[in-house]
């Protein structure tokens, strides 16, 4: 099938990124060669491990499910005294038996049981078994009473087994056909035994990996859901085996993958649960696990420079969603300053480098729509979004007017919109092009756009006229080191947020060295677009998700109501920052609550703290209060061995009294929150789109 534009090498095509969807998922014409593997024993490996259903964030992979609840844990010193104690007691009692102190009662139950034909034989061997066996029963009796009472299978679990067990080797499990996933049994019900025969094969020997399955099954879906027709599958599946429905980029996985990814449960593993007393017993030692049902709520990472956010977050999840999208599951867009360490340039569809003059690809100024009032009021959000008071928007309605008065008649005059420097220049005022559009309007005569022309005529120069402040952030744009970029004559190959509707991978560079007030501009101007096209996309099965590492200036009330209604839309956003006090402060609380998952990273400030613990809230917990009282010996005897007791242990005799109440406690205050997460650990609360919640964790993001 034909390309849509987004498959072929950067660099040499002419055709825009694609702007309709397309019947089937293109598949390249020459499909990449694979070299066929001898064995495909590890991908069936993971193809058939375990993956038990569990609470959100947990790693599923391989995972052994642990109680809900905490055991009682009996420690060290109590488990191994009592130990003793038992084997002593056993000892003392065998020892008494042995040398008749206890009488000879302990022998009534020989008399009673074994006959007296037994006891009294004349063979010396019978007699010596009988009763040797009887005395062995009688030990093995007072063996197990004290083992049960020391516990010591207990002490045996504990020290003993880590010591002499063996890794055991690892087995392929080789599941009943009919529970084999690796057999295409949703295939086989359907009636296409003859595809399902050729995908076995691909994945028994080896020529089948994990993007392959994924992207494989997720075109069966649309086969069911309709979207695809039976024949045009199994014909690609029959003719390409596991290459079949390629991506249209023709890639079959990433240059290189640095996280652990599973493809099948769509998670990306992002770290280890500390094994701490504030994580839930469940959670403990498990590793986490973040998939698109949980960045389908939104995602807000806070932490200072160097505690790992690009590294151990940002990366995982675009590599992850690559992967994604190179299975058709998902469209990534990610956002950061050049040179951040997002990943290479060949794991992209489009790469944008603004800025740079060998970029193949332009950002589209208004989104690639065609209605002067959205576009308006998408540039609006992104040129002074952040001037705009919280939870009113002002500036940005009066800008978006100002905006949508230009750019109607300048469209209806030559066909598409201003350039940046001609869209400067009219919100300036400059009467030569203002002079020219209105000509245009005249010779076409086009009243109504005359009439939005003259009310911007009428309000230039006046105090609370915003085109001004417009002008002024266009001209951020208007540099010579954008001269080529945010063109609209066509001469380009632009990039649009439209294209969310297929599975794409994006990568915008933003020129932060020297530009940063202008990186900020076209980040807001990013997440504007993106929150307006998942809105009307068509196809809402595939997720979409924009990536921003460091939203500094990024966050205005537009932008967090905008957040809180992509949930809806099978859509999310990841958003990193420095500090909350990169964000107004009437919108913090709201930015925390519309993401649904939550991190603080290590070196988090006490006043960053302090709004984490807020949103997280307080839990009824289990507080002990410990007194210890001395006590005061009234007759000599116990003054005598209060004072023995004394020298022995240096501290005076002390009775202890425990209370124990249920009080209210925040689950993570801000000092914790601020000195007590090691380096390299985050805080992390998660909510699933389905709202199911995971209490704040601790865990090891090294892990």
């Amino acid at each position: 099938m034909d390309s849509d534009g987004t498959r072929d090498a950067r660099g040499t095509h002419a055709n825009p990124v694609p702007r309709a969807r397309s019947d089937m998922p293109p598949m390249p014409t020459d499909a990449p060669l694979v070299p066929p593997r001898q064995d495909g024993s590890a991908f069936l490996a993971w193809l058939r491990a375990p993956r038990p259903e569990a609470a959100p964030g947990i790693w599923r992979f391989g995972h052994r499910p642990r109680p809900a609840e905490e055991p009682e844990e009996i420690s060290t010193r109590q488990l191994l005294s009592g130990a003793l104690i038992a084997f002593l007691v056993g000892w003392l009692v065998w020892s008494l038996l042995q040398n008749g102190y206890l009488g000879a009662w302990w022998a009534l139950p020989f008399k009673l049981l074994v006959p007296d034909s037994w006891r009294y034989s004349s063979s010396e061997i019978g007699n010596l078994i009988l009763y040797k066996g009887y005395e062995l029963l009688i030990a093995l009796v007072i063996m197990v009473t004290v083992g049960k009472l020391g516990r010591w299978g207990e002490v045996w679990r504990r020290f003993v087994v880590p010591l002499v067990k063996r890794p055991e080797p690892r087995q392929v499990p080789t599941p009943v056909a009919e529970e084999d996933p690796a057999q295409w049994n949703e295939l086989r019900a359907a009636g296409a035994h003859d595809a399902a025969d050729r995908l076995t094969v691909a994945a028994q020997s080896g020529q089948m990996r994990d993007v392959d399955h994924a992207r494989i099954a997720r075109s069966w879906q649309g086969v069911r859901s309709g979207r695809f027709g039976l024949g045009t599958f199994t014909g690609a599946v029959l003719q390409d085996g596991a290459a079949a429905c390629l991506h249209p980029s023709g890639e079959r996985d990433l240059p290189a993958r640095l996280a652990r990814h599973d493809l099948l449960t769509g998670q990306v593993r992002l770290g280890t649960t500390a094994d701490d007393a504030r994580n839930p017993y469940a959670y403990r030692g498990t590793g986490l696990g973040l998939g698109p049902e949980l960045l389908g709520t939104s995602l807000l990472a806070v932490g200072p420079a160097g505690s790992g956010k690009t590294g151990t977050v940002i990366r995982p999840l675009a590599e992850s969603l690559c992967l994604h999208a190179l299975a058709g599951r998902a469209a990534v867009v990610v956002v950061g300053a050049a040179g951040a360490g997002l990943g290479p340039a060949d794991a992209y569809d489009v790469v944008v480098q603004i800025g740079n003059p060998e970029s193949v690809y332009d950002l589209d100024l208004y989104g690639g729509t065609a209605d002067p009032d959205e576009a308006a009021a998408v540039l609006a959000e992104a040129l002074v979004g952040d001037l705009a008071e919280p939870h009113q928007g002002g500036d940005t309605r009066r800008s978006t007017t100002v905006l949508a008065q230009l750019l109607g008649p300048f469209r209806s005059v030559h066909g598409r919109f201003p350039s940046v420097p001609e869209l400067r220049q009219l919100l300036d005022g400059a009467p030569g092009p203002m002079a020219a559009l209105r000509k245009g309007l005249e010779d076409s005569r086009q009243e109504s756009l005359l009439r939005e022309l003259d009310a911007r005529e009428r309000q230039m120069g006046n105090p609370g006229d915003v085109g001004g402040i417009l002008a002024d952030r266009v001209a951020l744009l208007d540099r010579p080191a954008f001269a080529g970029f945010f063109d609209t004559s066509g001469q380009s190959r632009p990039f649009s947020l439209k294209a969310l509707d297929h599975p794409v991978r994006v990568r915008i560079d933003l020129p932060q060295r020297g530009h940063a007030d202008a990186s900020r501009m076209l980040a807001r101007l990013v997440l504007a677009q993106f929150t307006a096209s998942v809105a009307v996309r068509e196809d809402r099965s595939l997720f979409a998700c924009l990536v921003i590492d460091d939203a500094t200036g990024v966050v205005t009330p537009e932008a967090v109501r905008g957040v809180q209604r992509l949930r809806s839309g099978n859509a999310g956003v990841v958003l990193t920052l420095r500090t909350l006090d990169d964000v107004p402060r009437p919108l913090r609380g709201p930015l925390l609550g519309a993401t649904g998952c939550r991190m603080a990273l290590s070196g988090l400030t006490p006043w960053d703290g302090q709004d984490f613990a807020e949103v997280w809230g307080k839990e009824w917990i289990e507080a002990r209060d410990v007194t210890d009282r001395q006590i005061i010996a009234e007759t000599p005897a116990g003054k005598v061995l209060h004072a023995v007791r004394r020298v022995i242990t240096g501290k005076a005799p002390t009775a202890r009294a425990v209370t124990v109440r249920q009080v209210e406690r925040e689950r993570w205050s801000a000092s914790e929150l601020a000195h007590g997460v090691p380096p390299g650990h985050a805080v992390l609360s998660l909510t699933t789109v389905k709202g199911e919640h995971a209490p704040p964790l601790l865990v090891d993001l090294r892990g």
